[in-house]
């Protein structure tokens, strides 16, 4: 069994103060009510009136079951979707990637009901990004220890992810499934082993296990490095590549902006370069230089060309209708930037509403968090919950005696101060005497501690298992373990778990909570 418990997105200032809806010039007026986000349905909608945006993008979702479904109900009923993404990770990345794919369905179906439209959820798997140190590893806990998994590059040094080859993972494999336990679900090991065979690329892996997994939630997975998506989004990227000296203005004159208000921008400015890849002829890519942005809109084909960061959701608005995309922190954050480049441009600015974020506690872990009276911010500080541990761990015997000695000073201090003799000079100096003790009987129980802690103790154990669980790297759990072991654990009852806070968090965020 299993427990999911909420926890502030967290995030930058600049992140937090979007979120409180305080930057309405760079994020556009917060919805704060039902009608406000009907209406805000209705404008993207009417926009994509006759257009047959579906068509256009079927070859890079081929889509299956409820997946379909809601899709082809969104395409023939002048629907809509919401949309979320992420970059490939290992083994499907980490467990924010679930949490942020469920937030986009439990949003998708709060908005079909609110509108009666057919809102249909997409996960836009990020395979055009050419980040490798991202996409190479994953951490799992096992055996209570945090154990981080990675892939050797196989060449290809700025290659598109959907171009680089896995290489051999059988022994990443192999700790991946021991991470999931002796009871585990065989499904989503094997959905993992089919996915990330010989033969497969990086994105190509990472797409084929999200389809399985999201596809029967009814959630479409786009393969954004398919042609289709680069023939759909051809005229925005050229519309970048023509107006890219207006954009490059306007996104320094709000970077300027964002640091005088006391923030700092999510994505720095890059001087002199558009904001449009190029794949060269040896499949590595290079941002568009300014200078050749020209030459390069008119000769260059569209499945040569791909937007950066600040593009992406920018181009992703105009080629699906698109009422919210779902981000995390670090995207409410960068979106600051991407509405000045949307002005440039003369196009929509794209809408951003927060994941749900949350921690996932096991049964074990619940366990050792009862015996200790922690709670999981207690593991937030690298040394606290170590620290009371050890100084818990130190015998009654010392403890006793320390005290004795502690009441012993003080008593004898109390002595000296009553006495005729002691002036007023010597009181103090019978205080100094006093707190320099204490401070070396601190200092003896801490050294009494510390020795327990280099000792080890099962308690000591404990803690060290529940970290990697809930802090692992000193990070929010959602950032660093897998999210195969929870399934593998307990499939419906994470995903049960995750959907049923992320559909009261898109209740708190439509109402403007």
């Amino acid at each position: 069994m299993l427990r999911a418990v909420s926890r502030e997105i967290g995030g930058s200032a600049l992140a937090r103060s979007a979120l409180a809806g305080e930057l309405p010039a760079w994020y556009g007026a917060t919805l704060r009510s039902a009608s406000d986000w009907k209406a805000a349905a209705s404008q993207v909608a009417l926009e994509f009136t006759g257009r047959q945006w579906l068509n256009e993008l079927l070859p890079a979702l081929t889509p299956s079951g409820e997946a379909e479904a809601r899709l082809r109900g969104a395409a023939a009923e002048g629907g809509l979707v919401v949309t979320g993404g992420q970059q490939p990770g290992l083994f499907g990345g980490p467990l924010y990637v679930l949490h942020k794919a469920l937030t986009v369905l439990e949003f998708a179906n709060a908005l079909s009901a609110l509108t009666g439209r057919t809102v249909a959820p997409i996960f836009w798997a990020a395979t055009d990004d050419a980040d490798f140190a991202e996409a190479s590893h994953v951490s799992i806990v096992r055996q209570g220890r945090l154990v981080r998994l990675s892939m050797l590059q196989q060449g290809h040094a700025g290659h598109a992810m959907a171009q680089v080859p896995l290489g051999d993972l059988r022994p990443e494999l192999a700790a991946l499934e021991e991470a999931c336990g002796p009871g585990a679900d065989r499904r989503v090991i094997d959905l993992v082993h089919s996915s990330y065979r010989d033969g497969s690329s990086v994105g190509d892996a990472y797409v084929a296990l999200l389809r399985s997994l999201l596809e029967p939630l009814g959630i479409a997975v786009l393969d954004a490095a398919h042609s289709a998506v680069r023939a759909a989004g051809h005229a925005t990227i050229v519309g970048a590549l023509e107006r890219s000296g207006d954009i490059a203005a306007a996104l320094k004159h709000r970077s300027q902006e964002i640091l005088e208000s006391g923030y700092h921008a999510q994505v720095a400015d890059v001087p002199n370069l558009s904001l449009v890849f190029e794949t060269l002829r040896d499949g590595s890519r290079r941002r568009v230089p300014i200078r050749d942005a020209g030459d390069v809109a008119r000769s260059a084909p569209a499945a040569q060309l791909g937007p950066n960061v600040l593009l992406r959701p920018i181009m992703e608005r105009q080629i699906l209708p698109t009422v919210t995309y779902v981000g995390g922190a670090a995207e409410v954050a960068y979106f600051a930037q991407v509405s000045a480049a949307a002005a440039a441009m003369g196009l929509a600015t794209p809408r951003i509403s927060p994941r749900w974020s949350g921690t996932l506690i096991d049964t074990g872990v619940e366990e050792i968090l009862r015996r200790l009276g922690a709670t999981i911010d207690d593991f937030a500080d690298p040394h606290a919950i170590e620290g009371r541990v050890a100084r818990e761990g130190v015998s009654a015997n010392v403890k006793v005696a320390i005290q004795g000695l502690r009441d012993a000073v003080a008593a004898s201090a109390e002595v000296l101060r009553s006495d005729a003799q002691t002036s007023d000079a010597l009181t103090r100096s019978v205080g100094t005497m006093q707190a320099g003790v204490e401070h070396r009987l601190q200092r003896l129980e801490r050294r009494y501690a510390a020795a327990i802690k280099q000792a080890g103790s099962a308690e000591l154990d404990e803690v060290t298992e529940a970290r990697a669980s809930l802090y692992p790297d000193r990070a929010p759990q959602e950032r660093v373990l897998s999210f195969v072991p929870f399934l593998a654990r307990d499939m419906n009852g994470v995903i049960d778990a995750v959907r049923e806070l992320s559909k009261a968090h898109v209740a708190d965020v439509i109402s403007g909570g």
